[in-house]
């Protein structure tokens, strides 16, 4: 028996389970505080993004000088939403690198599968050189697969001459899991489960620049669907992780005064207490 009626206080056991249930809380309120933390990091972050979102399209000469400033280490390896330039507006013109154009697998839009349409756009009126690449990535939209014949390329159609492309500035394209594909083929291959801009360029010898733009807007007769999700920073997700934390914290609690307390003063005094 833990506890003796007469005046002996509480056993050890009820010590143990009180220590448990209190580091227990202690352990859960603290982690649904650091997420209250980091949904209010995202807040801001998405506020950030929707200011840059609203700012003025850069034009060719703007987005490079922008893109130049950057420390080469910082664009190479920028993650997403770390850079001053991601999810700004662009206005470029250029001429599209047809023969250059990948297509990644595996993308869904609209809860379909199909491939991310990847096609080098050369900017007009900058110099192609490997100290002052001028060659972006652009994410032109989504196609859908032919599913008869997997390596069947769907029929897009690209501009010859001079276009304009209004797009937003991205980082590099998501990356899927994918098996080893170090294989000459796999990298000859216009279809692609994933794109890494660097190895891209070493393998073209295009100048690219180290990040992609996603195009908002086009040709309506191209072929592609450009409906792309809303950028989002998953402040959502944070507030989610909090409730759940604070949700244990809040069962552990009531479980703790049911069992531990209230049940005590409820049990006959004859019976005695676990």
């Amino acid at each position: 028996m833990n506890t003796v009626s007469g005046g002996q206080g509480p056993g050890w056991r009820f010590w143990i389970i009180t220590l448990a249930a209190l580091t227990t809380m202690v352990v859960t309120a603290s982690l649904g505080r650091w997420q209250l933390s980091r949904a209010a990091q995202k807040e801001a972050l998405q506020q950030a993004m929707d200011r840059r979102m609203a700012e003025p399209p850069l034009a060719v000469a703007e987005f490079l000088a922008q893109v130049r400033a950057l420390a080469p280490a910082d664009a190479q390896n920028a993650e997403p939403r770390s850079d001053p330039l991601l999810h700004r507006q662009v206005k470029l013109t250029g001429r599209w690198i047809a023969d250059k154009t990948v297509y990644l697998d595996n993308r869904q839009m609209h809860g379909r599968q199909g491939f991310f349409v990847m096609t080098p756009l050369r900017l007009s009126d900058a110099p192609a050189t490997p100290q002052q690449p001028s060659v972006v990535m652009v994410q032109r939209g989504w196609v859908p697969r032919n599913f008869e014949d997997r390596t069947r390329l769907p029929e897009i159609r690209t501009p010859e001459g001079e276009v304009q492309v209004l797009g937003r500035v991205a980082a590099r394209p998501a990356r899927l899991y994918e098996f080893d594909t170090s294989g000459n083929n796999a990298r000859a291959s216009a279809i692609r489960q994933n794109l890494d801009l660097v190895t891209f360029g070493a393998e073209t010898g295009l100048p690219l620049l180290p990040l992609s733009v996603v195009q908002t807007a086009g040709d309506a007769d191209d072929g592609l669907l450009r409906d792309w999700p809303a950028v989002d920073s998953g402040v959502d997700k944070h507030y989610g992780y909090a409730f759940q934390w604070f949700g244990l914290c809040a069962l552990v609690a009531i479980l703790y005064v049911w069992f531990q307390l209230i049940r005590r003063f409820l049990r006959p005094r004859s019976q005695p207490s676990a």
